[in-house]
């Protein structure tokens, strides 16, 4: 493969502030795909990943613990570091912001920003989100809370340094618009262009004095290098940037970074602060930012404190990693948040990974074996009106799956690879082996047949080592023979004629059962709550008197957007419980003159019996889906507090059922 060059990429560095769940860890294995693609392409890859331990929150939680803030973060970057390696992420560089030379290089960046008056002494007086470590004026507060999370902030007055944004926004802008591919999906730069940059940038706070666990700027102790400086600037520290002119040769030869990877949360921070932040070091911007979508979980934001979390080990302890692996990159939308359960999950590995990748490898060998004793060989009996298809398909797939890796869209890469193993399903089924076998006239052709099935699958294997790398191995094991690198893959035949496969296939991916699944399930949740409960005093914030709750902010919408949903008063006529389920109830609900069937994952809070007769609130013009077998043609309105615990939306007054809720 010819050497095509360095390619530099990076995910937003995990905060150290707990145990990530599996809609953290799905970035950190999107960027494993696409530094395993790259260097199958022919990239000296250089991929960094690795922790930021520093600020308020981490204090906290450490005084919390009994524990130093270093002996806390310690202990977490090595679990995440763990969950890392656990997931085969191909990592060269985990890095961690508590490593002395990026401490070191950060205060050079503070002092060289502060000499060359682009950082300025202060006090900040504003409302302060300690979740999110961040000042907000009172017009930025959505609803009074903060703008990112949806939590309290409280007012706060303290000296700090501040960073003079304005001066090169009008930079920025340019950059942008001369450069569309560098913030992508689109959506993210719009949002960034129409919601910061264009109505104009305030100074940043980049310096704290009411807290100690940070970088300490080397000319004003009293302070500490804000988070967001910190840990932004290691993109440049890892690879051996130098404020002082001093920098590595690798830092010249690996910046700009190719690829920025990161969370749709914190495009801004990598989209506005730190290019402001590179322009004024004089260092070129990196060439583009991903801001992914987030893996949900039923729909909804994971969150500890409702217990709504899935842990990656305890997956990759019941699925194996390559199943989780390949569930988190085939079911995550470019450009919308994915979702993630127990059962969608095993439903994926059964149909895709079980029918038609395990089936196959495995009915393939075995006929080898029973047919020829293993031996492969392309006999020249070719049917072109047949074998052709499968061929094209085959040495096509290639160019279909670099053109989506290109674009970062993983998941429809990862369809185009799976194309190949369904097409050589096909064939088995077109060229019915075992109907050959039974005509001793047939046998050249029977072999050939074989041989195609086996090209086929290599073919398609080797595209599949960036995103399913042991079992693409253990294929290609079973094959005896090596996956391929990508410039053989546009031809067909290459697989050595005459060659051996195993003699005893392998089950890649042996069929689930589902009441399996759900019992694992329920034990995996029983333990989550009980690691919970002992922390939850102290670790959530604190209750108002009201017994109110904050949840996080939505994106505001306009009448004509909440016009389009139609709500209305329903009552339930009958109710069952969905016989493959545990969570869903199917319910028929009288809605005007018409009835409805509604299936909600409210069996925990309701019995059939109890639902029959209730007036309920009901959005009428969702798009029906079939949950767990069984259609849904609406949604059941519920609240749903801070442990989980559901409630149906019942009118005040009694109402007639069809009635509009407005």
């Amino acid at each position: 493969m010819q050497n095509r060059g360095p390619y530099y990429l990076t995910t937003a560095i995990a905060y150290t502030s707990g145990k990530p769940h599996i809609g953290n860890n799905y970035e950190i294995v999107m960027a494993d795909s696409i530094a395993r693609f790259r260097r199958k392409e022919g990239y000296e890859v250089f991929f960094q990943t690795g922790t930021d331990e520093h600020g308020q929150k981490i204090e906290l939680k450490a005084q919390e613990a009994g524990v130093t803030p270093q002996e806390f973060v310690d202990n977490v970057a090595g679990i995440i570091r763990g969950m890392c390696d656990m997931l085969n992420i191909s990592y060269d560089k985990f890095i961690r912001t508590t490593d002395q030379d990026h401490e070191k290089q950060v205060q050079k960046i503070f002092r060289r920003l502060y000499e060359q008056g682009d950082i300025y002494k202060g006090a900040y007086e504003g409302m302060y989100c300690t979740p999110c470590e961040s000042f907000w004026t009172e017009s930025q507060l959505v609803d009074g809370k903060c703008p990112d999370c949806g939590r309290e902030v409280k007012p706060a007055r303290e000296e700090a340094y501040f960073f003079r944004m304005s001066k090169y926004a009008d930079r920025l802008i340019e950059h942008i618009n001369q450069h569309p591919e560098f913030i992508q999906p689109v959506s993210r730069k719009n949002e960034m262009m129409n919601n910061f940059l264009l109505p104009g940038l305030q100074d940043l706070c980049v310096s704290r004095t009411s807290f100690k666990w940070g970088i300490p700027v080397d000319f004003d102790e009293k302070h500490v290098v804000y988070v967001w400086l910190d840990a932004l600037t290691n993109y440049i520290t890892g690879i051996g940037y130098d404020a002082e002119g001093n920098s590595t040769e690798q830092y010249g030869k690996l910046w700009p970074a190719n690829l920025h990877l990161i969370g749709k949360d914190i495009i801004r921070f990598h989209t506005i602060y730190w290019p402001i932040f590179l322009m004024a070091l004089g260092e070129p911007l990196p060439k583009q930012v991903f801001g992914h979508p987030w893996l949900m979980m039923n729909g909804g934001k994971m969150s500890k404190s409702k217990g709504n979390v899935i842990y990656v080990d305890d997956l990759v302890d019941f699925f194996g990693v390559d199943t989780v692996r390949y569930y988190m990159l085939h079911e995550m939308p470019y450009d919308n948040d994915g979702n993630a359960t127990w059962e969608l999950i095993a439903e994926r590995a059964n149909s895709d990974l079980a029918n038609i990748l395990g089936n196959l490898v495995k009915r393939t060998i075995s006929m080898s074996n029973q047919y020829f004793g293993g031996i492969v060989a392309d006999r020249g009996a070719a049917k072109p009106e047949v074998d052709d298809d499968l061929k094209a398909v085959a040495v096509g797939a290639y160019a279909k799956v670099v053109e989506k890796m290109d674009s970062l869209r993983v998941a429809d890469a990862l369809t185009e690879v799976f194309a190949v193993f369904r097409r050589c399903n096909k064939y088995i089924d077109e060229t019915e082996p075992w109907v050959l076998a039974k005509d001793e006239s047939q046998r050249e052709r029977l072999s050939t047949v074989l041989y195609n099935l086996v090209e086929g699958i290599v073919i398609g294997a080797s595209l599949l080592e960036p995103f399913m790398p042991n079992t693409a191995e253990r294929i290609a094991a079973q094959l005896n023979t090596k996956l391929r690198d990508f410039d053989q893959l546009e031809v067909f035949g290459l697989y050595e004629n005459d060659n051996r496969v195993t003699d005893q296939p392998e089950i890649l991916f042996a069929r689930l059962n589902m009441k399996d699944v759900t019992k694992r399930e329920e034990e995996v949740t029983e333990k989550l709550a009980l690691e919970l409960k002992p922390s939850q005093a102290g670790h959530e914030e604190p209750e108002t008197a009201d017994n109110a709750m904050d949840i996080p902010a939505k994106a505001e919408i306009t009448y004509d957007d909440f016009a389009k949903l139609q709500f209305q008063v329903g009552e339930i006529i009958a109710c069952e419980a969905v016989p493959k389920s545990k969570k869903l109830l199917c319910s028929k609900v009288k809605i005007g003159s018409q009835v409805k069937q509604i299936v909600s994952g409210i069996k925990a809070y309701y019995s059939p019996e109890e639902m029959v007769g209730k007036k309920v609130m009901v959005l009428v013009n969702l798009k029906p889906a079939t949950l767990a077998g069984v259609l849904s043609e609406g949604m059941l309105l519920c609240a749903e507090d801070a442990e989980g615990n559901l409630a149906l939306m019942k009118p005040e007054k009694d109402m007639p059922a069809g009635a509009e809720v407005c």
